[in-house]
């Protein structure tokens, strides 16, 4: 039995998100986004979600903390791309290597599955060896990189752009 239950995000979820999230979000490191968020804008976009939006929250069996989450949005602007789903996972440092994103990603395919989603897409940050190992062992594979994609306290970096096949 795992120690983690994979559920849909709800609204509640917010301040458990941000407190491991913003700290991410601070370090810039792991991610592009450089601005942290406010409990009342994560509770926000959770309750705004489509119904071709997919958000999962990883909670611990044994206390219900909330220690990684996963969203996927369709691609935006072109009906032509109503296909693809744009995807971010994050999971709290003390939490990783641990198997929870592969939980959380085979959850959010059985539901991108049910949502007329054919493929994931995704941008990695290149100095992120980690998250772009995670994805790979999950089926994800590479197609380029964007150089100087983003900037994050002054410094450029590149952003590896990956896929996968549902």
């Amino acid at each position: 039995m795992s120690d983690f239950i994979i559920r849909a995000a709800i609204p509640d979820d917010a301040a458990a998100i941000i407190a491991f999230w913003n700290p991410m979000i601070e370090s810039g490191k792991y991610t592009a986004f450089d601005t942290p968020f406010t409990e009342e804008q994560e509770r926000t976009y959770i309750a705004n979600q489509t119904v071709r939006d997919i958000f999962h929250v990883a909670e611990r069996a044994s206390d219900g903390a909330v220690v990684g989450f996963q969203s996927m949005s369709p691609y935006p602007g072109l009906a032509s791309m109503a296909h693809v789903g744009v995807i971010g996972t994050f999971v709290a440092p003390a939490f990783q290597r641990q198997g929870i994103a592969r939980q959380l990603l085979a959850e959010t395919v059985a539901v991108a599955r049910q949502r007329g989603y054919e493929k994931i897409f995704t941008f990695v940050r290149a100095d992120n060896p980690g998250a772009l190992a995670a994805y790979k062992s999950q089926g994800f594979r590479i197609v380029g990189t964007a150089q100087q994609q983003t900037k994050i306290n002054g410094s450029y970096v590149d952003e590896v752009i990956i896929e996968r096949l549902l």
